[in-house]
């Protein structure tokens, strides 16, 4: 069984997932949060979050379609955790190349059995093949990231972690550097400091506490570590989260940049519509939002141009809108940011 949701959701608030659940953007622009990553290029994927993660939405013009899963049996499945248990980035599925699963999620076939999407989508994220392995080499990669999550906070070495693996014969640890790119102390420790930013985001607990259940034994030490991670010390990361609070200023920027970006792309002027220097408001953008005040531009500009060619707009008439002086400008400023032309993404979205 499960449960489908359709909801706007609030700018800035956390929504903790607490079951293995289904996230489709179906309109909006801005980024979205998940575990303290930013995430801008969420359009036309199918989202999969596992219970423990948490997402929001760093904009208020959200439309979003929520499928929870209650039966948890199916994601013990070796060849559907692939698409909740992530490694490096977000798991999902490019619904502009999976037509079964774009009717899957369409308005009218959300019934009872739509729990298939599961299998739909599991066949492809392995068309999909992110990291260019075969099966047998993606088990030992999930198999490994399953003991990191139980064994994360007791500081194991890369060869007490490989010891526990049934490598099939693999080398695990190079079988990982290899097709993640990344090692397993890597990986590891990428764990420890997610979990910890969580702990210190989100609970009551002291510094000296978190420290000590996430296996330091020095707390001097885990603020060394956390600091030299997020460029924050523990308590400054949990005042500038502010998980509780939820103060205006992430809506206040974001609507100034909505409302200006066409016109202003000076850091100075949005400094001063906010009374502050532009380090202070370089900073506290960094802080609370984990982005630049530079890449809230750029994602501005190119959601408006996307939104603007979808609407079968003149390249030519929307360079001029965005202040752009000539339209190759605007072209190759798209295609930096977005990784495709204005005209190739105009034929992608009229193919899809």
């Amino acid at each position: 069984m499960q449960k489908v949701e359709k909801f706007s959701p609030e700018i800035n608030k956390i929504y903790f997932i607490e079951s293995h659940t289904l996230i489709h953007i179906l309109s909006g622009k801005g980024s979205i949060q998940v575990d303290f990553k930013n995430y801008y290029d969420w359009q036309e994927k199918a989202i999969f979050l596992e219970k423990g993660q948490y997402i929001k939405f760093l904009s208020d013009d959200f439309t979003v379609r929520k499928i929870i899963f209650s039966n948890q049996e199916k994601f013990y499945d070796s060849d559907v955790r692939v698409l909740f248990k992530h490694l490096i980035s977000l798991g999902y599925i490019d619904l502009l190349e999976c037509e079964e699963c774009n009717t899957f999620l369409s308005e009218s076939a959300l019934t009872d059995n739509s729990a298939d999407i599961i299998d739909v989508s599991s066949k492809q994220w392995y068309w999909q093949n992110p990291f260019k392995a075969n099966k047998e080499e993606y088990q030992v990669i999930f198999d490994t990231k399953e003991i990191i999550d139980k064994e994360y906070s007791n500081h194991l070495t890369g060869n007490d972690l490989v010891s526990l693996i049934n490598d099939r014969g693999y080398n695990a640890q190079a079988l990982i550097k290899d097709k993640i790119g990344l090692s397993v102390k890597n990986l590891m420790s990428s764990k420890r400091l997610q979990e910890s930013r969580k702990q210190v985001a989100f609970t009551d607990k002291s510094i000296q506490e978190v420290s000590y259940e996430l296996g330091f034994k020095d707390d001097a030490y885990f603020n060394r570590v956390f600091k030299n991670s997020t460029g924050q010390t523990p308590k400054q990361f949990r005042e500038n989260f502010d998980f509780k609070n939820r103060d205006l200023f992430s809506q206040n920027i974001i609507e100034l940049l909505q409302k200006y970006h066409t016109q202003e792309r000076s850091l100075e002027f949005y400094a001063d519509k906010m009374n502050l220097s532009i380090k202070a408001l370089s900073s506290k953008v960094q802080a609370k939002m984990n982005t630049s005040l530079g890449q809230l531009i750029r994602l501005e500009i190119i959601n408006t141009a996307k939104l603007m060619l979808i609407e079968g707009q003149p390249i030519n008439a929307i360079s001029i809108q965005l202040g752009f002086e000539e339209p190759n400008h605007f072209t190759r400023f798209f295609k930096h940011y977005s990784g495709i032309t204005p005209t190739d993404f105009k034929l992608k979205k009229y193919n899809s």
